[in-house]
């Protein structure tokens, strides 16, 4: 009998490792280090997170913590610039492997993609017509007829509109500078859009013209999202972020914050 049980155990020990090593194989973790190329999905059109030089290539936030992600995994980084209505379904056919786009964690997209621990917590704030600003004091008083809200189509900022703006006209755009445009031009009362972009227009193009409503009217945590059914590359993924925010020798991610969420001189090659 004993030798019944410990047979039994051993074929459970095997059958669990056979498992494991599945697992492994198919992971998209294991096919990076295989073919030595780490794909990212972006949307080069979000500042400061992703976004055109004057040369053309892409730079920002999500591109230098890409980098440093290809490093640490010993591969060589290939950006895959993708519009922003396709990114998910690019990520889920294999267009590439992970997705690193400012990409709010919802739980809409949690029913298609899994997402790694959140990187930074942004919001959605305000950017209104000064002309406005002796008769607006918060985003709510903006709800009226006669007010026309712009923002992003499909983006989380979209959904923070329609919730907070029942009343005002809301009109959406592909770009999110199409919408800001709108109001610098006097076209539209205010621009509803995540909040780093805000505060980095406010320091430019916005600077006189606009009002920035910076109370968020939304807690919104981004992440880098990848296929269902992978627990070891969303391990790697969490420890290797751990790592980033929490190394005090290196202060990687606090250079990253510093470089493009509180310094403004890389405005300068974009523009």
């Amino acid at each position: 009998m004993k030798k019944l049980v410990m047979a039994f155990l051993a074929f459970a020990t095997l059958n669990m490792f056979a498992a494991d090593l599945d697992l492994w194989k198919n992971s998209t973790l294991n096919k990076i280090i295989q073919s030595g190329e780490l794909r990212v999905g972006m949307e080069p059109g979000y500042m400061p997170f992703e976004m055109k030089d004057k040369k053309g290539n892409i730079i920002g936030y999500d591109v230098d913590m890409a980098r440093k992600m290809a490093k640490d995994m010993g591969v060589k980084l290939t950006l895959v610039p993708t519009s922003w209505d396709g990114i998910i379904a690019g990520l889920i056919t294999d267009k590439f492997d992970i997705i690193m786009s400012g990409m709010t964690i919802t739980q809409e997209r949690n029913l298609q993609i899994n997402f790694a621990n959140p990187y930074i917590v942004v919001g959605q704030t305000v950017m209104m017509d000064k002309k406005l600003a002796d008769t607006i004091k918060t985003a709510k008083d903006l709800d009226k007829p006669e007010y026309t809200i712009v923002t992003k189509l499909g983006v989380t900022g979209e959904i923070a509109t329609k919730k907070f703006f029942k009343k005002a006209k809301i009109v959406t755009f592909e770009t999110e500078a199409d919408a800001a445009a709108e109001v610098l031009n006097g076209k539209a009362a205010a621009m509803v859009y995540d909040q780093p972009y805000n505060v980095l227009f406010m320091s430019d193009k916005g600077k006189d013209k606009l009002v920035h409503l910076d109370t968020p009217l939304t807690y919104e945590p981004l992440g880098w999202a990848i296929r269902k059914g992978d627990p070891d590359f969303l391990n790697w993924l969490n420890n290797f972020l751990r790592q980033a925010q929490e190394d005090k020798v290196v202060g990687f991610s606090d250079e990253l914050y510093q470089k493009w969420l509180v310094e403004t001189d890389w405005l300068q090659r974009v523009q």
